[in-house]
């Protein structure tokens, strides 16, 4: 193996303007988005001093997320992906400049803060599934590897940045900068969305409804290594994602300073491994990295809740963030090789369950447990828990263990599908 080889595969970006667009829009919004990702947790420490109330921004986001989730599913199969991402982006950018107003208020309010969180929980569900549906649709099926990569290193570069400069901002500039800056990026990435193809619905699709959730939901329990995938991240975000006790922790360490710090650790160890995604093209037996990486992602958090100098913590924290990659990338592949076009956004819902839902109970479970037994106490039991649950459920799930994308019959038929649907647009382009 070359140092070539592990570079990432460029050819998703060379071969779709679209992907490209929609590429450096995302790379935009989710910078802005980790400015408030940092911010809004430290207003409400600096206002409340609880860690519980921290936490408690994940309770008033998992009910949208449920709700929002599964049926955004349902319309990102039903109506045009590029029109609900574009509304739906607006929106998230309305809901940033609220912030703002509540944040140059004399004395800020805590009540909008958490309203604020519900509505982004339910605009993002709605929105993830006709993105993730959407990427598909916009590159070659032998390509989507190399996309999932790419797509996971934009997000990093995001949340390597977003984290660093918001933990600059709020110290220095205050809160209303951070939440300014996140609408501006709003706005942005909707005028590079708005180039985009439309992308109505499928043929085979059906009207939202609670008939077309329960179809969905039916298919991804027949699918044991996809059910698999879902378990297994839902788990590793439950019981060890600490993100909601790092400016605690930063506290307890007597280094306030490393806040932003260790918020981009995570992505930055992300980043690490996207940037040399190389290599995941070689890898057939998704399922068997998903689990590993997952087990060792809940190792590392459980380090960085024992290491009691800053930069060991940093450094735990990273490797967590390089497994987390791991694990997203070969989830994502298994799901966008596997699953029919006519169910993909609500499957997409499900899956922004598995890996949203997960982080958002997660909070809730540390903030709750570091009140109990201390910060550092919820972070290396939560890391521990998180093991021994993805081996538990590795030793459940065989078929997770023994899947192949090279012989899988769900890869096979979707391979054919995407074959089917080139031929006849050539025909059409031809005629």
């Amino acid at each position: 193996m070359t140092a070539r080889d592990l570079l990432p595969d460029l050819t998703p970006w060379r071969a779709s303007a679209d992907f490209r667009r929609l590429w450096v829009s995302g790379l935009i919004s989710n910078f802005g988005s980790f400015l408030t990702f940092v911010a809004l947790p430290v207003q409400i420490k600096d206002l409340t001093g609880s860690a519980a109330a921290v936490g408690a921004i994940g309770a008033v986001e998992l009910v949208p997320l449920i709700v929002f989730g599964l049926y955004g599913g349902a319309l990102a199969d039903a109506l045009d992906k590029r029109g609900l991402i574009v509304w739906t982006e607006a929106g998230q950018g309305l809901l940033s400049v609220l912030l703002l107003v509540n944040a140059l208020l004399p004395e800020p309010a805590v009540w909008p803060l958490y309203v604020v969180a519900a509505l982004s929980s339910a605009l993002v569900s709605v929105q993830r599934p006709a993105l993730d549906s959407l990427w598909p649709r916009i590159v070659a099926h032998e390509h989507l590897p190399a996309a999932a990569s790419l797509n996971t290193f934009r997000w990093t570069v995001g949340g390597v940045a977003g984290p660093a400069v918001a933990g600059v901002v709020v110290a220095y500039a205050g809160m209303g900068w951070a939440y300014a800056a996140d609408a501006v990026t709003f706005a942005v990435s909707v005028v590079l969305i708005l180039p985009i193809a439309s992308s109505p619905a499928a043929h085979e699709a059906v009207k939202p409804s609670l008939r077309a959730i329960a179809e969905g939901a039916r298919y991804a329990w027949s699918r044991k290594e996809l059910l698999g995938t879902y378990a297994v991240d839902l788990a590793a975000m439950f019981l060890a994602m600490p993100l909601a006790l790092l400016p605690f922790l930063a506290d307890d360490l007597d280094a306030p300073w490393s806040l932003g710090l260790m918020y981009a650790a995570v992505p930055f160890g992300s980043l690490l491994v996207s940037v040399t995604s190389g290599w995941t093209a070689r890898i057939h037996r998704h399922g068997r990295m998903v689990v590993l990486a997952a087990a060792l992602w809940g190792l590392a958090i459980a380090a960085a809740g024992v290491a009691g100098n800053v930069w060991l913590v940093l450094l735990c924290l990273a490797v967590a963030g390089g497994c987390d990659m791991v694990s997203g990338v070969f989830r994502g592949v298994m799901w966008n090789q596997t699953i029919p076009d006519e169910l993909r956004g609500r499957l997409a819902g499900i899956e922004l369950l598995s890996y949203s839902v997960g982080p958002t109970l997660g909070q809730v479970r540390s903030g709750s447990f570091a009140a109990w037994w201390g910060v550092r106490s919820s972070v290396w039991s939560g890391g521990l828990l998180c093991a021994g649950a993805v081996g538990l459920l590795a030793l459940c799930l065989p078929r997770l263990m023994t899947y192949d994308a090279r012989t899988d019959v769900h890869a096979a038929r979707v391979r054919e599908q995407r074959a089917a649907t080139a031929a006849a647009r050539a025909g059409a382009a031809g005629a």
